[in-house]
């Protein structure tokens, strides 16, 4: 049960034959096809935030913090492609995530995460088949927190896994905005030219969210380019993160885990490659 957590009055995810999460379900799948994203303000209830700010506090100094250079794939550069070519663009990245083997079963955000209502609940939203919809099977990446600090951000990428579910934990002082760019590659088409077009400064097409802590997040970041823009103030902004893929046993690629979370784990080799599409990670 999540009602120590979940505004479930407002977000009735606990019963699906109710006329309410007919409605909802119907609100979001029309915001995911117009905009690749959809929000639901205020699904974790204040009581709820005060739980998740505390482990958050908690767990943030087992975050996994690195300072480099990466392109909008995670992937290493490749000089058979063009100078200027998006695979050969990196840019600065500051970033820390804790790792998912931190948030045990008791965990407040592992808990939304495995409650047996969450994923029916988002697969609806997004309106994916049972047999295309999974929690992401990555022992270091299924549930995670961002941290980020003072002048930290993220810039464009792509997520590896097909379905990012993101919860608003606790904002920067200032900064912070999340940018994304809808529908701008698919599964059979990279999209270069669209890519190289925002890389090179282009706000065509660019959108902007200020979410508030509580607010859930649904958004399709395989095939969405987004970014974080740099946090300002002493506050940490604190996200957490759940994933879905529509591969069963689906984890994270050698190169992206390396980069993300300083280690590497038997089964990210076991499985590399797994996945129902062509593109690059």
């Amino acid at each position: 049960m999540l009602h120590d957590l979940v505004d479930l009055g407002r977000y009735p995810i606990d019963r699906p034959d109710s006329h309410g999460y007919r409605q909802l379900i119907a609100d979001l799948r029309r915001e995911l096809d117009e905009d690749g994203c959809a929000v639901l303000p205020g699904f974790v209830h204040e009581d709820g935030l005060g739980k998740l700010i505390a482990e958050a506090e908690e767990v943030a100094p087992k975050a996994h913090r690195s300072f480099n250079r990466t392109n909008a794939y995670f992937t290493q550069d490749d000089p058979s492609y063009g100078i200027g070519h998006p695979i050969r663009r990196f840019f600065d990245r500051s970033n820390a995530f804790v790792p998912a083997d931190n948030f045990p079963r008791t965990s407040p955000l592992r808990r939304i995460y495995e409650n047996d209502g969450f994923m029916p609940f988002i697969r609806d939203a997004l309106n994916e088949p049972a047999d295309r919809f999974f929690r992401y099977d990555d022992p270091l990446a299924d549930v995670i927190i961002n941290v980020v600090e003072k002048g930290q951000g993220f810039p464009w990428h792509f997520d590896t896994n097909n379905y990012t579910v993101t919860l608003a934990i606790q904002n920067g002082e200032a900064g912070g905005a999340f940018e994304y760019v809808p529908h701008l590659r698919t599964g059979e088409d990279e999209n270069f030219n669209g890519v190289s077009a925002i890389l090179d400064g282009s706000m065509k097409g660019v959108r902007q969210l200020d979410l508030q802590p509580g607010d859930l997040q649904i958004f399709r970041g395989r095939y969405t380019l987004h970014r974080v823009a740099p946090v300002e103030g002493d506050r940490k902004r604190y996200v957490g993160i759940f994933s879905f893929v529509e591969t069963e046993g689906m984890c994270g690629g050698i190169e992206r885990t390396r980069q993300l979370y300083g280690r590497v784990l038997p089964q990210h080799y076991e499985r590399a490659g797994l996945r129902c599409d062509e593109l690059l990670d």
